[in-house]
């Protein structure tokens, strides 16, 4: 095991699938000359040249329309969008188009593009470049969502998406590309639609993913030592979900709770909240509890934008109300 950042997990996975693979190159804004804006891509233009590492105008929507034109014809775009807001940019081509180009080609073509954007909050980028907006896409029937919190999981879950024959949106947390974990080896895939449990528990479920994912497994520290043990499931794959690895955990503990770094409302945490309570009603030792952005735009001051984004006190005092109220029933 090889200890390095997540901005180097998936600069590594990069490079080997794009030296496996001539069919893989990358476009983006900022991504030949400067190396991308969180230096995620440094070194690969000197390695593959700029016939592979583009650097594109600034339209997304154009972006989204020449990759998904070049999947269509046999190649394996990888796309940067600098910041995951932007999407928006180019959302029909990637809900109306990419996504529905095999159901509405009876099956006839593949669609080879995987969308890298980095989302979430971040020293104040402000409302226009600080969301976390994997519900827009898990809503679309077509896509793969992933999002790994860990440089292991970074680098694994990009190889898979890259070879994978769908359009996979891969979100990865603007606070994650300096932190550092053990990466595997060699040869390292993660399956998309797998979940892994980070740490087990017996007395509640909780669910999150992305950066979130490392302050629930902080908060299931300091819990410990109130005697209160915490499972923590690592969602990964947004879409298609783990169900069976979701289901398995609440049945064993009874109780669940969701965390994620976008606004409660229509987030995942309903979908999720929603299945569980449907699948295991008569199981549950409580209700499932949400915990998210509140409703309002990311703030740009740092102490508002702090107090909209679920923190390790916040989660903490939330599992801790889920499992007295529990056990005093």
């Amino acid at each position: 095991m090889t200890e390095i950042s997540y901005a180097e997990a998936t600069r590594q996975a990069m490079e080997e699938e794009m030296e496996r693979d001539e069919m893989v190159f990358l476009l983006g804004e900022d991504i030949a000359k400067q190396g991308g804006i969180f230096g995620q891509f440094k070194g690969l233009t000197e390695r593959f040249g700029t016939e592979r590492v583009k650097d594109t105008p600034i339209s997304e929507a154009v972006l989204v329309s020449s990759s998904l034109g070049a999947a269509l014809v046999g190649g394996r775009p990888v796309l940067d969008i600098h910041f995951a807001d932007f999407l928006a940019c180019g959302m029909d081509e990637i809900v109306n188009q990419a996504a529905k180009a095999r159901y509405m080609s009876g099956g006839q073509v593949d669609v080879p593009l995987v969308i890298r954007a980095p989302d979430g909050a971040i020293r104040s980028a402000g409302a226009q470049h600080s969301q976390s907006p994997e519900a827009w896409f898990v809503h679309t029937p077509g896509l793969h969502v992933v999002a790994p919190s860990t440089p292991a999981d970074a680098k694994g879950l990009l190889k898979s998406a890259i070879r994978s024959n769908d359009p996979v949106l891969y979100f990865e947390h603007k606070a994650l590309y300096t932190t550092k974990g053990e990466v595997p080896p060699g040869e390292h895939l993660v399956p998309i639609g797998s979940a892994r449990v980070s740490r087990p528990g017996t007395d509640v479920t909780l669910i999150s993913w992305s950066l979130t994912h490392q302050k629930a497994l902080a908060a299931a520290e300091q819990l410990s030592d109130q005697e209160i043990d915490v499972e923590v499931v690592d969602l990964r794959s947004l879409s298609p979900v783990d169900w069976e690895a979701v289901l398995a955990s609440v049945s064993k503990t009874r109780l669940a709770v969701v965390a994620h770094e976008a606004p409660v409302t229509g987030g995942l945490g309903a979908e999720l909240a929603a299945r569980i309570t449907e699948e295991l009603f008569s199981e549950l030792a409580g209700p499932v509890r949400r915990l998210g952005n509140p409703d309002v735009p990311l703030p740009f001051a740092p102490a508002l934008e702090n107090a909209a984004v679920p923190q390790v006190a916040d989660i903490v005092e939330l599992v801790r109300s889920a499992v007295q109220e529990a056990r005093r029933d």
